[in-house]
């Protein structure tokens, strides 16, 4: 079944910065948003380089990437309105890490090896297998009482990565993993090095955006403001390892294919709320956002 592309109309005017009641998880998020704008689009570029040329002897895969495209247009655009509001609500250095980040990718094209960006974008890829089961499955306290247009967006975006969490996985072995020898090396070796890479350089830039955020946010805090951040920090930290770390470990195993996983409880019903005639949906045909 071809993936679906959807097309959110989503109000981020009024989402506040903290917009869960445990900040930290809140600003992680904001952070990560980051991300997608700059990583899509070059992902984008990356898988048109060669869908035309590489693809003709599987039409399936083809037309896989094609729905993954679409799918990935829609998420940085998504998030690009996402940031412009959280750069509003007086974080205006967030828009100097984007750049930054931009930056490094578009000099990844021109100096990596096709088989290196394609191992990083397999690896970036891996998240979304698994998010989309923790924002499903694990996250309920997180989300209890939190802005529901900031909700909608996480949701839609980890639920569409974990839908096509197999298309970055089965270009790269289509690419580089074919035969006995370049299933192990490549598909497995330089795979894992390819993921260890992206986590490192985008885990960097993450955890530098947070600190920033955070950061602005000390500035402005009474005491018992920066108690509760503490204690939300040590709360999702805890979180994250019990939940996050666990399962993305699973990428280092000789076995693992994302296509495996197990469809998250919920995940499927929660996007027909995108698709038409869905709370959250727009016309194919509507406005372009950007």
């Amino acid at each position: 079944m071809p993936l679906t592309v959807r097309y959110p109309k989503i109000d981020y005017s009024n989402i506040p910065a903290h917009w869960a009641r445990n900040i930290a998880f809140a600003q992680d998020r904001n952070s990560a948003s980051l991300i997608p704008t700059p990583v899509e689009p070059w992902l984008i570029k990356l898988l048109q380089s060669v869908i035309d040329k590489l693809f003709e002897d599987d039409p399936k895969l083809r037309e896989d990437v094609l729905g993954f495209i679409g799918q990935e247009s829609q998420h940085y655009r998504q998030h690009n309105l996402f940031n412009k509001a959280m750069i509003a609500r007086g974080y205006p250095r967030l828009a100097e890490f984007e750049r930054v980040l931009a930056d490094e990718l578009a000099m990844f094209l021109k100096t990596r090896s096709p088989k290196f960006l394609f191992a990083y974008a397999d690896g970036f890829e891996s998240l979304g297998a698994v998010s989309g089961g923790i924002w499903f499955e694990k996250s309920d306290s997180l989300l209890e009482g939190a802005d529901p247009n900031a909700v909608a967006l996480w949701k839609w975006h980890m639920a569409e990565e974990f839908e096509h969490r197999e298309i970055c996985f089965k270009v790269y072995h289509a690419l580089f993993g074919r035969g006995l020898w370049n299933a192990v090396v490549n598909g497995y070796f330089y795979r894992v090095y390819g993921f260890i890479c992206a986590m490192r350089h985008l885990g960097g830039h993450k955890a530098r955006m947070l600190d920033y955020l955070l950061a602005v946010d000390r500035q402005t805090m009474s005491a018992a403001e920066k108690r509760k951040l503490d204690a939300d920090l040590k709360e999702f930290a805890a979180f994250q390892r019990k939940h996050f770390l666990v399962q993305l470990l699973k990428n280092f195993l000789p076995w693992y294919n994302p296509g495996r996983k197990r469809m998250p409880r919920g995940l499927q019903d929660y996007l027909k709320q995108f698709e038409p005639d869905g709370g959250y949906a727009r016309s194919a045909a509507g406005p372009a956002q950007s």
